[in-house]
């Protein structure tokens, strides 16, 4: 049973609606998104050219805006690719949304990219799918139960004490944990999906990741749940869980991986500021 303070203000414990409604919406989008990879789809930039955007990041997000929306008028929308609009903050529960997380891999004909799907109830992620459809492998997680790949529960890896660890991470955050717990770590090769690295961590291909600051609720959402589901956690340099659908939804540094690992992370990454 869901103790009450894990249940939202209805009382709701039970999400397998939602997650079969999610997972249905995240592999439409998916496949719309396949038939434009290896095809070289019309791209812009964004952030003042510092993130591609293509026509099959708005096609596929506009696949999971119609499905969605109609299915819960009510669910408040949060989308790297939709305008924010604040009355997401008046809802209850919201859909957070990457339609393709990855893109520089997408462009590039990297496998490694998803649709990430999430409902957010109260700040906290309660269903969650992930979807790498050139990879033809879909991740999800309900709150309270286990984390799922192609149908078979996954959990992270739970390293021994002395074992090498491997954790992708930027050179620049490695640089950072003390010499004494970096020794262990190998730096694994770039994923350039974080969603898709979570995932990893969840199914235990990876042992961890530090993310760098500016993820966004639809980058992680997702992939949170999924990876706590796996019998990971995600926190940042508080050692605290993000929450989700606020009016700010950036985050700051964050670790990701087996509960001993990251606690071991935090306590040996020096904060101090970037020069």
């Amino acid at each position: 049973m869901v103790p009450d303070s894990m249940r939202d203000a209805t009382g709701n414990d039970d999400w397998s609606d939602d997650l079969a409604l999610i997972d249905a919406a995240a592999r439409e989008a998916g496949d719309v998104a396949l038939g434009y990879f290896g095809h070289d789809p019309q791209t812009w930039w964004k952030n003042n050219g510092a993130s591609p955007v293509s026509e099959a990041d708005f096609a596929a997000n506009r696949r999971l805006e119609a499905v969605l929306r109609q299915a819960r008028p009510d669910y408040g929308w949060l989308s790297e690719e939709s305008e924010d609009d604040p009355a997401r903050l008046d809802c209850e529960r919201a859909f957070v949304v990457d339609p393709i997380d990855g893109t520089r891999g997408f462009l590039a004909g990297d496998e490694r990219w998803v649709v990430s799907v999430a409902v957010v109830s109260r700040g906290e992620p309660v269903a969650a799918v992930l979807f790498a459809p050139a990879l033809d492998e879909v991740f999800t997680a309900c709150r309270g139960g286990p984390a799922v790949k192609n149908g078979t529960e996954i959990a992270c890896r739970v390293a021994g004490a002395h074992d090498s660890l491997d954790v992708a991470a930027p050179g620049n955050l490695v640089e950072r944990i003390a010499p004494e717990f970096r020794r262990r770590i190998r730096r694994a090769g770039h994923v350039p999906s974080l969603a898709y690295r979570l995932a990893m961590v969840a199914d235990g291909r990876l042992d961890g990741t530090l993310v760098r600051t500016d993820s966004h609720d639809w980058d992680i959402a997702a992939a949170d749940l999924i990876l706590r589901s796996a019998g990971g956690k995600l926190v940042d340099g508080d050692g605290l869980a993000p929450r989700y659908n606020l009016a700010d939804v950036s985050k700051d540094t964050l670790f990701a991986g087996a509960p001993d690992m990251v606690d071991a992370l935090v306590r040996t990454f020096d904060r101090k500021p970037f020069a």
